[in-house]
């Protein structure tokens, strides 16, 4: 059986839940709204929606903070940055940007279940700097550029 990384969590008000997988197989953990009071999102409108816990990622590893679905095929509710990133030296409170890019207002209530947290490995990397790139079918073919013929 593999090792179990541990994520810890802290709340940081006694309103905040825990990040919880909501099926034994999901790859997402729900991030749940810390509000004193509702937060209207208005049609085009961002708010950074505080969650009320932190955490201790383990190293090697990321938190990948993703829109719900349903808040976003419903409500057109969706989060700005996504994926939003959290690494794993960060210790300060997990906050999520949402965007309504629906039609309607939208009201975002304490304890709402609003993202999901996904925690990935992280590559690390050695940046090194070459006179040139070693070609590729594709080349420098940008946006839009592959399967055209």
């Amino acid at each position: 059986m593999e090792h179990q990384a541990s994520l810890c969590v802290v709340r940081l008000s006694e309103r905040a839940r825990l990040p919880i997988r909501q099926s034994p197989q999901a790859a997402g953990l729900d991030l749940s709204a810390c509000l004193e009071r509702p937060v209207d999102l208005e049609p085009g409108s961002i708010t950074l929606i505080p969650t009320g816990i932190a955490l201790a990622i383990p190293e090697g590893y990321e938190g990948q903070v993703r829109p719900r679905s349903g808040l976003a095929c419903r409500h057109g509710v969706t989060v700005i940055n996504a994926p939003g990133t959290i690494d794993s030296d960060y210790r300060g409170e997990v906050k999520v940007g949402l965007i309504n890019l629906g039609q309607a207002a939208f009201t975002v209530e304490d304890g709402m279940r609003i993202a999901q947290l996904v925690i990935a490995p992280v590559a690390s990397v050695r940046v090194e700097e070459v006179e040139a790139l070693d070609g590729t079918v594709r080349g420098s073919g940008g946006f839009g550029s592959t399967g055209l013929r």
